[in-house]
């Protein structure tokens, strides 16, 4: 038995002294922990996106709509934006349903709410907005519009009844109108068992009292209450973007998966460099007229290609599969491919230059790679972590690429349009693998 255990402690120091090893162990599903546990809501309140920008346009100015307006900024979900700024010095103006269409369209904004100049009126008795969005991302979409939806027909009651209140004013006068409410406030306590003044001051504020202490027996009653709230809250829905992508879903969801596969397999590419130093081809290659930097940008370029068509075959197993269109703007997918494929080569070479064996270069590169693809959106939307990870996974070659891709297929970007997008990943990759050049001039993987 003391020589088993002994053999056991052998493999524990063993263990402990693999770095890359240990960190697989512990260190990756921590942080995998770390970062589901952001998105499901663990230890911040509650789960779902936060501080999602929500242009907001009000031409009514009536109080109801305000007051609406500020439920909205309440939501954790929403940032609502209410003006744009101005070129130089110019103060922001307010947004306009002109403006938050040319932005959606822009991609500046996602989602918008517009409130016409008739939204309330003294002649109709109900709410009238428009409802303006870009479904880039499925989930991220429905998430929002169910968010939006709750809180509009939270705020419903108090909002119809400072309506109806206003109407019942104008017609037959205040003094009537106080009469009235006095009336219905003692019919309402009396029936109910609620304290009068306590319905009265409610009535005053337009809140229903009592409303979250109804029975649940009474789901018929809910059904008809939603019912006519959907026929006096006319929420106009209207796509300004997409709306030829045949299969939204999948649009989205293939480049991330696609971008994360890439990542692991271009890095297994570059480290491959440690192979073909062990197996002595270095040495044979430098004894002739070969430089170091022929042999890295060679593999350089190898990398480039084999990431290049990886990509596009990916792309187009999506096509058989899920019927996405990669065909009518296939010559800027193709431009965010290629600049997707530079940007991962040189994060590839980049491990393969600061990491001293094979083992370190893929440790390193599971926990990188799992990490960029999770804050990035490959997995769930960025809008679903807190803010501090969204801008973090602004810092990522995922999120990037993805957003490349989305605009090939989902917006049909042209070329032009392309180059925010792309220009940051060739940023990316030229700054990357000059550093990677320098440290494997300096470095001993050809040694």
């Amino acid at each position: 038995m003391k020589t088993v255990l002994t053999l056991v402690w052998k493999d524990f120091l063993l263990f402990s002294k693999d770095k890359v090893a240990v960190s697989l162990t512990f260190l990756v599903p921590v942080a995998l922990i770390y970062i589901f546990g952001q998105v499901f809501g663990v230890n911040r309140g509650s789960s779902g996106p936060t501080g999602i920008p929500l242009a907001v346009v009000n031409e009514s100015g009536a109080p109801e709509i305000t007051t609406l307006v500020a439920a909205l900024k309440k939501e954790p979900a929403f940032r609502v934006v209410e003006t744009t700024p101005q070129a130089g010095d110019a103060p922001p103006v307010p947004l306009t349903e002109a403006l938050v269409r040319e932005g959606i369209k822009a991609n500046r904004y996602r989602f918008a709410l517009v409130f016409p100049a008739d939204a309330t009126s003294d002649e109709r008795f109900g709410l009238r907005m428009k409802f303006l969005y870009n479904p880039r991302n499925d989930i991220e979409t429905q998430t929002v519009t169910g968010l939006l939806q709750k809180t509009i027909f939270s705020e419903a009651p108090a909002i119809l009844l400072q309506s109806l209140r206003k109407q019942t004013s104008a017609y037959i006068g205040k003094e009537q109108t106080d009469r009235f409410y006095d009336q219905m406030a003692g019919a309402i306590s009396e029936a109910f068992g609620y304290e009068r003044e306590a319905v009265r001051e409610s009535m005053k504020k337009g809140t229903m009292l009592g409303q979250a202490k109804a029975p649940a027996a009474t789901g018929g009653a809910g059904g008809a209450s939603a019912d006519f709230l959907d026929r006096i809250i006319k929420l106009e829905k209207e796509q300004l973007a997409g709306q030829q992508v045949k299969s939204p879903a999948a649009t989205r969801s293939v480049g991330g998966w696609a971008m994360m596969f890439l990542m692991f397999s271009l890095s297994a590419s570059a480290a491959s460099l440690f192979d073909e130093k062990k197996a002595g081809l270095f040495l044979r290659l430098l004894s002739g007229p070969v430089a170091r930097t022929h042999v890295l940008w060679s593999k350089y370029l190898f990398c480039i290609a084999l990431g290049l068509v990886q990509l596009v075959a990916l792309f187009f197993a999506g096509r058989l599969l899920f019927g996405i269109d990669v065909t009518s703007n296939f010559g800027n997918l193709l431009f965010a491919c290629l600049s997707a494929a530079m940007a991962c080569t040189a994060f590839g070479m980049l491990l393969a230059s600061v990491a001293r064996t094979p083992a370190a270069a893929n440790g390193m590169a599971t926990f990188l790679i799992l990490t960029m693809s999770a804050m990035g959106g490959a997995w769930f939307p960025l809008s679903f972590m807190p803010e501090f990870m969204q801008t973090l996974g602004k810092f990522t070659i995922t999120y990037w690429s993805m957003e490349g891709f989305t605009a090939a297929l989902w917006a049909g970007a042209s070329f032009v349009e392309m180059l925010p997008w792309c220009g940051v990943q060739l940023a990316i990759a030229a700054v990357i693998m000059a550093f990677s050049l320098w440290r494997f001039q300096r470095g001993t993987i050809f040694e």
